[in-house]
């Protein structure tokens, strides 16, 4: 009797393939193993989702599995229906979202089992050494030390930043020695937890929460609201205790790769217990290796971005969300899932407790609380000595600026400076200047492929488009006139550290964007110099705002912040609102005071005031009474369409032939067609609709049944077009 296995591929089709179970394969396959089968002229390896005696399929055009890659399922049976859940709420193929929760090494059909262990000895030759035989190669002095007491493991190595050099050198000379042995499962842990650092004293608030969380037992969501430096990682601290001792894992899901290192020396300081990371910094080996840990129980706290939300764990035990309303969280490329959300889907399915924390929630988190569907903590005072910060607006309206910066600002700078302090100003907008201006004839040079201005970027001495990448040397002469009187129009943070340096000789300063951060390794190096005082004045972006501990800084200066207040974007207000109080928590937050100065043209703008005054608590939940009103999200459920083409009315007419598939009535509200706030962007324009519905289960449904009939649409084949469920950003 033949045997046929469906098999979901990583492809955009939303169906899964049948394939035919080779004779000679000995057992019965199990769902949720990887296959190798081919299709079309590649091969690709996609997972085994079902088992049937049958196939509709002419056996002319049935193929077989060219090889089955694992004798058990990759994924517990949790978060394999996690998956199945997701690809049908985000509305693509199952073969998507499950490689999604695979790392990349699995993808491409490497072993799931435990590898071999490297690792370094010294040789017989290699202990007698005398340090004066390497005193002129500094590197491999400190790698014999190391060495002396006892082996390196690889992963020693990578964590202690060896040079890779000096080991070979080592090798070389036949003072030491690689081996390999196979991985021990080492789960001591779970019966015996030790500790390498005294819990911190919890202030009342603290203590309440913490002991709240305690006594939850199974599948429980709540949200830790604490204003910014209330101590939540203490309230996150004291409750894994309390889990690792029961012998079961946590998951910690952090927004940004610049947020794992101080996170990771936070957990591994408190506990003495093996720690897995898994974020886009690492090789493909370490994630896989990552990975393994989390899945076989060896290690006991698991760390990473978005897509560790998808790690197994063997012993499920607590899923923490830190900064939930990071719109980080939500994937804008490919599959847009939102790991807050398949979080506490997951936890369901788990039968685990969530916690989702922040000091500036979502509003759907927020909307959650408050109607009671997830428990709600609030940590209402800061955390130890640390004071209500000072907050001030300076109106810059007819008022000479340098560099973006007014004279009230810079005085104040002065005054912290001189007192010992840091000094920490944010502007988002990375680069030189914004836009490129002919002095001459005004022309502002725009990329040729979308509708936005060049960037410049003195120091690399080029123009760039942050939106499509497009880059060319900084030009001599004007694209229009010819003149050479070319200049920055605009501020961007490389120009404002430069003119800080040259106002604030004596002070050092720091800048911290993703173009000063690019090389492996260059933000811890600049976190510690922070840490340590290096530097007295940080200029950054977002980066900067996220989470971070600055005990020194007292005083953080916001310098553009105007446009924030006005966007196509219904979240704008939320966004601005969360920026500025995470920006504002990175003030006083030792035993110093700390001030926060906010500059803009707009004083009397409602929105700043709102916040200013009543802090973003009511902040946020005015805002939520007015999305109820104009029926937005979170109130009604929103997906959003993108088409985009080389011809706008290719864009233009498919959205029209999708709008015409919806239902209209009271329940559901269509607006669109219409062009997107980039309208172009890489070459192509973009168009979009946006749907609503009141009901999220109407909203499945009425999507589930149009889904086939928009891909059979004429106008389908002539644009690139995807569904964004629940989106975070409109541009």
């Amino acid at each position: 009797m033949s045997l046929f296995v469906e098999v979901a591929l990583p492809v955009p089709m939303r169906q899964t393939f049948s394939y035919r179970v080779p004779e000679t394969y000995p057992s019965t396959p199990q769902i949720g193993v990887r296959v190798k089968v081919p299709f079309g002229r590649q091969q690709l390896i996609g997972l085994v989702t079902g088992i049937t005696d049958t196939c509709s399929l002419a056996p002319k055009q049935i193929k077989s599995v060219l090889e089955f890659i694992d004798d058990k399922p990759l994924l517990p049976e949790s978060l394999y229906k996690l998956t199945l859940w997701a690809a049908r709420y985000y509305f693509c193929s199952q073969g998507q979202m499950l490689t999604q929760a695979l790392p990349v090494a699995l993808r491409k059909g490497l072993d799931a089992a435990p590898q071999k262990i490297q690792f370094w000895q010294l040789t017989e030759p290699g202990q007698n050494i005398a340090p004066e035989a390497v005193k002129r190669a500094p590197a491999q002095k400190k790698l014999l030390e190391l060495l002396k007491p006892a082996s390196l493991t690889q992963e020693e190595v990578i964590s202690l930043d060896i040079s890779k050099a000096a080991l070979k050198a080592l090798e070389d000379k036949g003072w030491v020695a690689r081996h390999e042995k196979i991985a021990e499962l080492n789960l001591d842990w779970r019966t015996t937890l030790e500790m390498d650092e005294t819990p911190h004293k919890l202030n009342k608030e603290q203590a309440v929460a913490v002991a709240t969380l305690n006594l939850q037992q199974g599948y429980h969501c709540t949200l830790l609201e604490g204003i910014t430096g209330s101590g939540k990682t203490e309230v996150y601290l004291a409750v894994l205790e309390e889990i690792l001792k029961q012998g079961k894992q946590a998951l910690i899901l952090v927004p940004e790769i610049g947020l794992t290192p101080q996170t990771i020396n936070r957990f591994k300081r408190r506990f003495k217990v093996n720690v897995a990371i898994l974020h886009s910094g690492l090789t493909d080996n370490q994630r896989l290796e990552a990975w393994r840990q989390a899945r076989c129980g060896q290690a006991a706290i698991i760390i990473g971005t978005r897509s560790a939300l998808f790690t197994p764990m063997a012993y499920p035990g607590i899923i923490i969300l830190d900064e939930e309303h990071d719109s980080s969280f939500k994937q804008q490329e490919g599959v847009g899932y939102h790991a807050r959300d398949l979080a506490v889907m997951r936890g369901h399915l788990e039968s685990i407790p969530v916690i989702l924390g922040t000091a500036t929630p979502s509003l759907e988190s927020l909307q959650n609380a408050l109607s009671g569907r997830y428990h709600h903590l609030q940590l209402g005072e800061r955390a130890g000595a640390a004071k209500k910060v000072r907050q001030g607006i300076i109106d810059i309206k007819n008022m000479p600026l340098k560099a973006g910066m007014s004279v009230p600002l810079l005085n104040e700078i002065r005054l912290h400076l001189d007192a010992g302090n840091q000094v920490l100003l944010f502007l988002n907008r990375r680069g030189f200047a914004p836009a490129l201006l002919c002095h001459e004839c005004g022309h502002l040079h725009e990329c040729d492929r979308c509708d936005a201005f060049f960037t410049v970027h003195q120091s690399l001495g080029e123009i760039c488009c942050h939106h499509c990448g497009n880059q060319y040397a900084i030009p001599k002469q004007c694209h229009k006139c010819g003149s050479t009187m070319l200049m920055g129009q605009g501020i961007g943070t490389e120009q404002l550290a430069e003119a800080l340096q040259q106002e604030f000789p004596k002070h050092p300063v720091v800048r911290i964007d993703r173009d000063t951060t690019r090389l492996k390794g260059s933000l811890e190096t600049h976190l510690n110099a922070i840490h340590k005082g290096e530097y007295k004045i940080l200029v950054g972006t977002q980066m900067l705002a996220k989470g971070h501990h600055f005990p020194d800084v007292t005083l953080v200066g916001l310098l553009d912040v105007d446009g924030a207040l006005f966007s196509a974007d219904f979240r704008a207000p939320e966004r601005f609102g969360q920026l500025y109080t995470q920006v504002a928590g990175r003030a006083g937050r030792a035993s110093k005071p700390g001030t926060v100065l906010l500059q803009t043209h707009q004083s009397d703008n409602p929105i700043l005031r709102d916040l200013l005054h009543r802090g973003y608590g009511e902040f946020a939940r005015s805002q939520l009474k007015e999305r109820q009103q104009a029926l937005l999200p979170p109130a009604w459920h929103m997906v959003l369409v993108r088409a985009e083409a080389h011809l706008a009315s290719d864009a233009d007419n498919f959205l029209n032939a999708f709008a015409a598939l919806l239902p209209q009535d009271k329940e559901f509200e269509v607006i669109g067609p219409m062009p997107a706030p980039l309208d172009k962007k890489a070459g192509k324009f973009r168009r979009q609709l946006l749907f609503q519905a009141k009901n999220r289960n109407r909203l499945q449904q009425e999507f589930e049944r149009i889904h086939p009939l928009v891909e059979q649409l004429l106008e389908a084949k002539r644009c690139r077009w995807s569904l964004d469920r629940d989106p975070q950003d409109l541009l």
